[in-house]
């Protein structure tokens, strides 16, 4: 009974050489596992999904969707890039418009009519910023209006108008500063001009020799003796000119404390920044300790100036 039981399992079985005919459809070459466009576009599309006429054949690989999807975020995050710039630059002219409306509308005006003529004097503008100081036409709001046209040229990335414009503000700035300084400081700028940046000696001489004309006498005789009085040869006005005004006389004492208060203020400000810049090397840093250096050449000259008139003698 078992035995006819084996032989009824056994024979339910296929014959093994029924199963040779099947060995060769399951045997591929090696050419076939290269991958081609075909395989890949049937790995992305379904048995259901049928072609539709007119897509490109890579709309159905999953790698070239997966670009594409790549490149969508990037043009998004450039266009959001885009308009937060286009934001900060309408902030930044709403800003510079809404600098002026402090100040009354005719007084803005006119400053702008000033600094336009400034702008179209092009040679002549030394000309026209003297005149225009002379009538006192040159105020904070005349820097104010160029400030304003300084910032949106730099806006706009216009670079000859930038350097343009930065010059007339510094040179507007020290027209003004120089109208409105101290007798002893306007004295310390004309000896600084007079400095052509080689003959040391030539340029001692030269200041000297204005301040000696500058200065009155400090003896016992010019106390007693009015201006312009010749001790020596006792000759001229023995009563001083009424026309002279006492206030437009610098004496020397004068000039020594108002340039040593200058030199310790600077001093002491020029100590920051070195301490501040000494251990960078960036272009920014490089550029502030060159700037640093010219203003130490500056202040020997002040340090200078200001030993020549305390050994003043006449």
């Amino acid at each position: 009974m078992e035995a006819q039981l084996l032989c009824l399992r056994f024979s339910s079985l296929p014959p093994l050489l029924s199963t040779t005919p099947i060995l060769p459809k399951l045997w591929t070459s090696p050419s076939s596992h290269r991958c081609s466009s075909g395989l890949v576009l049937r790995r992305s599309l379904s048995k259901e999904e049928p072609l539709i006429d007119g897509l490109p054949k890579e709309y159905y690989d999953d790698e070239w969707q997966a670009r594409q999807r790549e490149k969508t975020k990037e043009l998004h995050r450039r266009r959001q890039e885009e308009d937060e710039e286009e934001d900060r630059k309408v902030e930044e002219y709403r800003e510079i418009g809404m600098r002026l409306k402090e100040f009354p509308e005719e007084d803005v005006r006119k400053a702008r009519k000033l600094v336009s003529s400034f702008i179209r004097a092009a040679e002549e503008v030394e000309e026209k910023i003297e005149e225009a100081a002379e009538k006192g036409e040159l105020t904070e709001l005349v820097l104010l209006v160029i400030w304003n046209r300084l910032d949106l040229a730099r806006c706009d990335d216009e670079k000859d108008a930038v350097r343009s414009l930065d010059l007339l503000y510094r040179r507007v700035e020290t027209e003004i500063l120089k109208r409105e300084a101290t007798p002893a400081m306007r004295l310390l700028n004309e000896l600084l001009n007079m400095y052509d940046g080689f003959d040391n000696e030539g340029w001692l001489k030269a200041c000297r020799k204005c301040m000696v004309d500058t200065f009155p006498r400090e003896d016992p005789f010019s106390i007693l003796v009015p201006a312009g009085f010749d001790i020596d040869k006792h000759q001229g006005p023995l009563r001083p000119s009424l026309a002279v005004e006492s206030d437009n006389t610098l004496l020397r004492v004068d000039f020594v404390r108002e340039v040593d208060e200058l030199l310790q203020e600077v001093g002491a400000v020029q100590s920051d920044v070195q301490n501040g810049n000494a251990d960078s090397f960036d272009a920014e840093s490089v550029a502030s300790r060159l700037k640093q250096q010219e203003k130490q050449r500056t202040i020997r000259l002040v340090e200078a100036l200001l030993d020549l008139a305390m050994n003043l003698k006449w």
